[in-house]
């Protein structure tokens, strides 16, 4: 399919931001994970000396081998589920597609003696939930963090470039008690960043325990084996050189009850909203003039007016995280909920995981492409700050407080609330104050620019 043909454009317009995903999210992947976790299963019977023999090196190669599927192989499985292929007659079940296609591979190796070993005691959903959990992991620790991180690290680094730089701050959008433009960006930064460590300490909790989550097969064929310990060893094994781990649930209906899905699209539905906050803040910022957008050779900013440039890596990452977060809040509330035992309709929704991460990623690969080409226009920040002395009378009415003076906060309010007013008036009511000429001067010392608290030295920090 051409990607013109696309009817989603994150595999059309946007395929080179999310072709990343495809080995996580795609089809095929699904039928490699599922694979993976029914090889990875027999080796455990076999090591553990339940039922299956021992294998040698070259088998256990050859197993692991096989879980390898192809986007050739995969299009035989998908064969094997919809229309039969060979002698094998089409199964219309996704996941009994894949164990016939692994003992159709192995049938005529020294495998052929263990071939029923593979999918042993097990529901379809024991490896769904497996393959869905390894998934969910590998492309969060190699691609979402990582991009998640690049944004941290980007808008970081804006906020020690600016961190000394005086700005007007807007409450209601009026103007307030100056800040620095370095530390609202080390707002955003370490709002995201606190995200970022609840994902990288997230566990996925699987389960592997039958039909009804008892065990009842297993412990037909083998009474005397720890089942649950056998589940526990067999889920620590597949987190060998992983930084995010699976967990075993042994406690589940016929599927693991996916609450822990539901958290991990909590914390990214944070992250993305956020970042949904932060690309409306600095659209503000630099429709404002405040900061200012790199002209890039050949782009066309209007197909009217040439002097544009619109922020929209800004304004695009905006709806990708939003088309995100849509999904992810359906996640979070549909996934936890399934009739009595089981029913079937999570199924066609964990199908859509990686439409989500994909425009995630959209998302923050544009923010980063954004904050790559913008600039804070310094000395329009700082005449917009001047032209407000106004907000330096917090300092003055919170000073006179300390000095005991008679309602200054009032005073102030009469002199300012409403009206346009210059630094010389404020120096002209400090001027009739019966206060000190120690105490007026401390009070003239105060400008807008100076007036930023510990806004530097909380960027620092």
């Amino acid at each position: 399919m051409d990607s013109l043909e696309a009817i989603s454009p994150i595999d059309g317009r946007y395929r080179k931001h999310t072709e990343s995903l495809a080995k996580f999210f795609g089809h095929g992947a699904l039928i490699h994970y599922r694979a993976k976790v029914e090889v990875e299963y027999v080796l455990a019977l076999s090591a553990e000396n339940i039922g299956v023999r021992a294998f040698s090196a070259k088998e256990v190669a050859l197993l692991r081998e096989t879980a390898e599927i192809s986007t050739k192989e995969a299009a035989v499985v998908d064969a094997i589920e919809w229309k039969g292929y060979g002698k094998i007659p089409a199964t219309n079940h996704d996941m009994k597609a894949v164990e016939y296609f692994l003992k159709e591979k192995l049938k005529n190796s020294s495998l052929k003696d263990a071939l029923e070993w593979i999918h042993f005691g097990l529901t379809s959903e024991d490896v769904n939930n497996l393959a869905y959990g390894l998934l969910l992991r590998d492309a969060l620790q190699e691609e979402i963090l990582p991009a998640l991180e690049e944004v941290e690290k980007a808008i970081q680094k804006l906020a020690s470039q600016y961190k000394a730089l005086p700005m007007l701050a807007r409450t209601h959008g009026q103007p307030a008690t100056p800040t620095t433009f370095g530390k609202e960006f080390a707002v955003f930064a370490a709002r995201l960043g606190r995200q970022i460590e609840q994902l990288r300490a997230h566990r996925f909790l699987v389960k592997l325990n039958g039909a009804s989550g008892n065990y009842n097969a297993h412990v037909a064929a083998y009474p005397k084996i720890d089942w649950v310990a056998f589940t526990k060893k067999f889920i620590t094994g597949l987190n060998k050189n992983k930084t995010l781990l699976l967990e075993a649930n042994v406690v589940t209906t016929q599927i693991e009850p996916h609450d822990t899905y539901a958290e991990l699209f909590d914390v990214v539905r944070r992250a993305n909203t956020i970042l949904i906050d932060f690309t409306q803040d600095v659209w503000r910022y630099i429709s404002d003039g405040w900061i200012g957008q790199k002209a890039v050779a050949g782009e066309v900013g209007s197909s009217t007016m040439p002097h544009k440039i619109n922020p929209i890596k800004f304004e695009n990452a905006e709806g990708n995280l939003g088309i995100a977060n849509a999904l992810c809040g359906f996640f979070s509330t549909k996934l936890p909920i399934s009739r009595l035992q089981r029913d079937l309709s999570d199924s066609t929704v964990e199908r859509n995981f990686g439409t989500a991460f994909a425009h995630s990623l959209v998302a923050y690969r544009y923010i980063l492409e954004g904050l790559g080409r913008i600039a804070v226009n310094e000395s329009k920040v700082r005449v917009e700050l001047e032209k407000h002395p106004e907000v330096i009378t917090e300092a003055i009415q919170t000073i006179l407080r300390r000095e005991g003076a008679a309602m200054p906060y009032e005073k102030l309010k009469a002199l300012t609330r409403g009206k346009e007013v210059g630094l010389k008036d404020i120096h002209q009511f400090i001027d009739s104050l019966e206060v000190s000429p120690k105490l007026k001067k401390e009070l003239k010392q105060f400008t807008p620019s100076m007036y930023t608290g510990l806004a530097n030295k909380l960027v620092e920090r």
